[in-house]
């Protein structure tokens, strides 16, 4: 017999005891859902919650978020970076309100439409918000699957993905597909872990895991090492007047698209300012995905006003309400704290 067959029951039975209370189960609205899931996505649930709140104060609507200044979203994106999404977001907005008039898409391939949604987001909403039994198959399901089957299959392949989703679908419970997805998340999160060994103990199928019996949890799922990260050396400039310091906004496109920054170069490259004499100010070091930055400050006190076309001067108010800088920058906050008003 699959073991895979013997989940439903028992995992919706847990559910019901150990459920993360979370604001976007409280109210369900496919508006709410989507956004706490776009939010989540390489983001932890902790660091989501206040942004959540904060959102949803400012762009209580579909129609909020469509209309927004993109300065104010940004802003208020700030810090949780992969700010591509909260772009999508706004995109995917403006798309329901000029194609859907103004209400959220129920079918699945008109969710897919959306700008930023993929197999997964889509299936999350049709199946929390719709009823829809499409498994909503992220990093927990996969792993979660993987273990109960003891399945060597490659999970990072969309082969791979493919074929737990299959073996997903064929057990979907008809009446609670949106329980069963979230408690497959929550059981990933809080149980089968993905780093350390998983809490075996606290399992509802600790029975029939292929993965425990077999004593191959450490193994599983299976995906390849990860390629090492770029390093790039980086100068960062601090450059003040008057209680103020530069910005500069980034290119449209590419690594954090439209933010303002410090002006930065590569460590070989010329500075962003001719006749510049800096002071070293410091050392920090920012992690993407696939980038390190290690990072050199230098500051100077510029005795005018003047900056290259397309930078601002911003204050200490500016830049709390207005400008958003990437938490890339985090590890300079005190120098600049200590030289604005």
């Amino acid at each position: 017999m699959n073991p895979l067959s013997n989940l439903p029951i028992p995992l919706l039975a847990w559910y019901r005891d150990n459920a993360r209370d979370l604001p976007w189960r409280r109210d369900p609205d496919p508006y709410r859902v989507w956004v706490s899931e776009i939010m989540l996505q390489q983001t932890r649930v902790a660091a989501v919650l206040g942004y959540f709140q904060r959102f949803m104060e400012a762009f209580p609507t579909v129609r909020d978020l469509a209309e927004a200044p993109e300065d104010q979203l940004m802003k208020l994106w700030q810090g949780l970076g992969y700010y591509s999404r909260a772009r999508n977001l706004q995109k995917a907005a403006r798309q329901i309100m000029t194609d859907f008039g103004g209400a959220f898409p129920t079918d699945y391939k008109e969710i897919c439409s959306l700008a930023g949604v993929g197999d997964y987001t889509a299936s999350a909403l049709a199946s929390i918000c719709f009823g829809q039994p499409t498994p909503a198959v992220d990093g927990n399901l996969l792993r979660v699957t993987a273990r109960i089957l003891a399945d060597d299959t490659d999970i990072t392949t969309a082969k791979g993905k493919k074929h737990f989703t299959d073996a997903l679908a064929r057990i979907i419970p008809l009446e609670e597909p949106g329980k069963f997805n979230q408690a497959m998340m929550d059981l990933g999160a809080m149980v089968c872990l993905p780093n350390g060994a998983p809490l075996c103990d606290k399992c509802p199928a600790a029975d029939f895991c292929q993965a425990r019996i077999q004593g191959r949890t450490g193994e599983l799922p299976v995906r390849p090492a990860k390629k090492p990260r770029k390093i790039e050396d980086r100068k960062v400039f601090f450059l003040f007047h008057q209680g103020k310091v530069a910005l500069r906004r980034r290119p449209a496109k590419g690594l954090l698209a439209g933010l303002w920054e410090y002006p930065n170069t590569l460590a070989e490259e010329a500075p962003p300012m001719p006749n510049l004499e800096p002071e070293f100010a410091g050392t920090g070091v920012h992690i993407f995905t696939h980038v390190e930055w290690r990072m050199t400050a230098w500051k100077a006190q510029l005795p005018t006003a003047d900056l290259p076309e397309g930078w601002v001067w911003a204050d200490k108010a500016a830049l709390a309400a207005r400008y958003a800088v990437p938490s890339a920058f985090a590890p300079f906050q005190a120098l600049v704290e200590e030289e604005l008003p």
